[in-house]
């Protein structure tokens, strides 16, 4: 056995499993590259982290700049995950984990220093965005591995605790990054400023009509109308009786004080802090802490390198030489679109929604007095689709994948048909924040199940062909990776167009139900081309 090949090696020999060291060379192996793997997800995840707090201590970024920097991890993280696809005959698992792990240390090193300095430009956060992607890539890499080296009896129990335990590092990341922020260790300490909606709100009724108007002419412009493009269209109308202002200032005026007030979370925090400041009332408005950001990307850093060095010294790779062309011909069996489809709903679902989460409940519910925290809740979605993946995928050994996944698409499909048909996404307070979080915490429950159920379905599906099946499992995983970067720019796009969500929610309604049923119709239903 060479250090990096292994000279033999059939999981599916039950002597060789049990007598000659194969059943202890997998699970070895599945647990290393299940470490290096959450540690993947988590720097894959630090943008979504990170863009809540940017402009809080002193960048100036917009809305649309900022849903770009959570989107673009999502773009990169996809087509690292289709190079990978192709990567592991040609170098095989020791080889891949080591570099791929050394390889994210560049993201957490250049966006560590690059938070510290408000200067920093926004291509420079681009770039370091797009290389945080590396972490999503090598997951098609590590996936068609793992499936490598179980007998298909437990690929099932193995690909969902590597992928469910894989998954626990976004919520890793969005749980530990308070915690972190808070302390200094390395690096200068940055002031985080953010905005009371509610105490803005008593020093308007302190002031009187006058002065808030005053208030809001202190801003510029370009500002003005930003605001006044935020409100939601349908809201608006209703509150001007059909009748909106076409100039900011009697716009602002027109509005309910509560609303003048929320309008002053929209605007960068130092700007409005700058203007409320300077009203004697105003500093109550106003809460300032000190945080030391770097420490979300620096704490990556020693347990990066530790894993690549145990991954270099401990995994071995097993044979499994093809030709990048001769890897292509998975393109020509249709069930290779119809697995990326039916995954696309699932993973791409649960990354999706991990990356737009923090900035949904920063838009929708953010200007409301007492607004939560983004990241004290945004974790709790990775970590509940996380721990049911794991879960599931015992289940999917047992009861089959097919069924599971349509369980999942119905449960994502009646799900979002409720955040939609309930004004969840174009709410009038903050008593409609708890049923929110609510139901997308049961969204990311049934991405679970749906990751672990696939990844027990394709193997099966392509049972005729291993190579083909590991394969199959590195490009749906690559295309579905694509979610963080589809649900966000959709999102904006819809935020853009209508001031609300809930056009690319319906839109996830019918693309599910469209999912579902290519599930339902090849894999699941009796008598289906090919049950699984």
């Amino acid at each position: 056995m060479s250090k990096t090949w292994l000279t033999n090696f059939d999981a599916e020999n039950q002597d060789f499993w049990e007598n000659q060291g194969g059943e202890n060379i997998a699970w070895k192996t599945l647990w290393i590259t299940t470490g290096a793997l959450t540690f993947s997800f988590a720097t894959w995840f630090i943008m979504s982290v990170l863009v809540v707090k940017l402009n809080g201590i002193g960048f100036k970024f917009t809305s649309d700049q900022l849903f770009w920097l959570a989107a673009m991890p999502g773009l990169s993280g996809g087509i690292f995950r289709i190079i990978n696809t192709f990567l592991l005959p040609i170098y095989g698992t020791r080889h891949i984990v080591s570099f791929t792990t050394f390889l994210k240390i560049l993201p957490c090193v250049g966006i560590g220093f690059a938070v510290m300095d408000t200067s920093t430009p926004f291509w420079i956060f681009m770039i370091l965005a797009f290389l945080t992607g590396i972490g999503g890539g090598d997951f098609s890499s590590y996936m068609p591995s793992t499936n490598l080296f179980f007998p298909r009896r437990l690929k099932g129990t193995a690909l969902g605790l590597q992928a469910g335990i894989g998954n626990f590092g976004v919520s890793l990341v969005q749980f530990i990054t308070p915690i972190l922020i808070g302390v200094g260790v390395v690096g200068t300490s940055s002031q985080f400023t953010n905005i009371d909606a509610k105490e803005v709100e008593e020093m308007f009724i302190q002031l009187g009509e006058e002065q808030v108007t005053q208030s809001f002419m202190l801003l510029d412009k370009e500002t003005q109308i930003l605001l006044m493009n935020k409100f939601d269209q349908e809201k608006a109308k209703m509150t001007f009786h059909e009748n909106i202002p076409s100039e900011p200032i009697d716009f602002f005026v027109g509005l309910p004080v509560s609303l003048q007030a929320k309008s002053f979370t929209y605007i960068h925090p130092k700007k409005a802090e700058a203007i409320l400041t300077s009203f004697q009332t105003g500093k109550n408005g106003v809460k300032n802490s000190t945080i030391y950001l770097q420490n979300s990307a620096f704490w990556f850093i020693p347990f990066l390198i530790i894993i690549g060095i145990v991954s270099w010294i401990s995994l071995r790779s097993i044979p499994m030489k093809a030709s990048f062309k001769e890897q292509l011909d998975i393109f020509g069996d249709k069930h290779t679109w119809y697995c990326t489809l039916v995954y696309l709903m699932t993973f791409g679902g649960f990354a999706g929604l991990s990356a737009a989460f923090p900035m949904l409940i920063k838009s929708v519910y953010g200007g409301f007095p007492d607004a939560p925290d983004p990241l004290m809740f945004a974790f709790y979605g990775p970590l509940i689709g996380s721990a049911s993946r794991v879960l599931f995928g015992f289940a999917a050994d047992r009861f089959g994948g097919g069924v599971l996944t349509t369980i999942s698409g119905i449960g994502l499909t009646v799900g979002t048909i409720l955040l939609v048909s309930m004004g969840l996404l174009t709410p009038n307070s903050l008593d409609q924040f708890p049923m929110f979080v609510g139901i997308m915490l049961s969204l990311f429950f049934f991405t679970g199940i749906g990751n672990a159920s696939t990844f027990r379905q394709f193997p099966i599906i392509f049972q005729h062909n291993p190579r083909q099946a590991a394969g199959v499992i590195g490009w749906t995983a690559g295309v579905a990776a694509f979610g963080p970067f589809i649900f966000s720019m959709l999102i904006l796009l819809s935020m853009n167009v209508s001031g609300n969500s809930n056009a690319f929610f319906i839109g996830l309604i019918i693309f599910s139900v469209i999912a579902t049923f290519v599930n339902w119709n090849f894999y699941h239903k009796k008598g289906c081309v090919r049950p699984s």
